[in-house]
């Protein structure tokens, strides 16, 4: 009996994973929505599915961001400047696409606009350090989707948040883990809402993959920038060499950071594509054989693996 019952397991793997799985049809005919397409994953998706025939609508932050973008797509792409945060704006876009779409509807959302915020250990911070990655990365994606939701439900189709592994194990201070941790939950409500209505809700998790998002030297950058006004007890407790030797542990562990930033669009493109998506894509071989199996250890094994890759203080008893 236990060789039947893992017979069907692998085979329902197998099934899983083919990667000749039933697609959906008439792509020409589909739009798409993607946030975040200035660089990093969201320009790579647009410029990738205006290749596959969709009709992309990317939504970029910055003039030149958008400008470069059209550069190197068809004329089928459009391009839109959007802050997500800006909720006028947003009402403003969500109208402009719904004209463009017409009765066809949104096949595709891809939250895919994010910010890593400072990272820093959390005694270093304000509240406010914590504010822009919340406002972006949670705020700003519910209040796309909630706008864009009509358009999705009239077609039909998929709701796709690219989350992180940042959402399943907290990897430094800072707001960018508690925004992700709470996009998970968003996704997972909205996934069991939307399931009456035909609408397919995928959560996208990354490892560490090399991005704009995680430049090593922008974060370093703001490290120092906080550091120079932290007060002196802070600074005597972790010692003048504290981000120096941070960035020389952060060197050392640069062979785990992912390279290919299409596998995440792989990713997007079943979630998009595939009659069967699955609700949850973990992207990366560190995300698979590192992080997401830690994120389900128990709290004294984490600690004690994550900690060893921390930098120790100078005087924790100098307070």
């Amino acid at each position: 009996m236990l060789f039947w019952v893992l017979a069907f397991l692998v085979l329902c793997a197998f099934l899983w994973n083919y990667k000749g799985q039933p697609k959906i049809a008439n792509i020409t005919d589909k739009y798409i929505f993607i946030t975040g397409c200035d660089t990093g994953f969201g320009n790579l998706a647009a410029r990738t599915f205006d290749k596959k025939g969709f009709h992309v609508i990317a939504a970029c932050l910055t003039e030149s961001g958008s400008t470069a973008l059209k550069a190197e797509t068809s004329e089928r792409l459009h391009t839109v400047l959007l802050d997500v945060t800006d909720p006028e704006n947003v009402k403003r876009t969500t109208q402009w696409i719904k004209n463009q779409v017409g009765d066809k509807g949104l096949w595709g959302l891809i939250n895919n606009a994010g910010v890593l915020g400072v990272l820093a250990p959390t005694d270093w911070l304000t509240v406010e350090d914590y504010r822009e990655p919340i406002e972006v990365n949670l705020f700003g994606l519910i209040d796309v989707t909630l706008n864009m939701l009509p358009l999705v439900k009239k077609a039909r189709g998929r709701v796709i948040n690219v989350s992180s592994i940042g959402g399943r194990l907290s990897l430094g201070g800072g707001g960018y883990s508690p925004s992700k941790y709470a996009v998970e939950g968003f996704n997972d409500s909205l996934r069991r809402d939307m399931k009456a209505f035909g609408v397919h809700v995928s959560c996208i998790e990354p490892g560490l993959f090399k991005t704009q998002l995680a430049d090593p030297v922008n974060t370093t950058e703001k490290k120092l920038a906080i550091w120079k006004h932290l007060s002196p007890d802070i600074k005597q407790q972790y010692g003048e060499g504290y981000i120096e030797k941070c960035v020389e542990k952060l060197k050392s562990t640069t062979s785990c950071v992912n390279l290919d930033l299409s596998l995440v669009v792989e990713c997007m493109d079943h979630a998009l594509t595939s009659l069967f998506p699955k609700t949850r894509y973990v992207v990366g071989k560190d995300a698979k054989t590192l992080w997401i199996p830690l994120s389900h250890m128990p709290a004294i094994l984490q600690d004690f693996l994550l900690l060893k890759q921390k930098v120790k203080l100078a005087n924790p008893k100098a307070v």
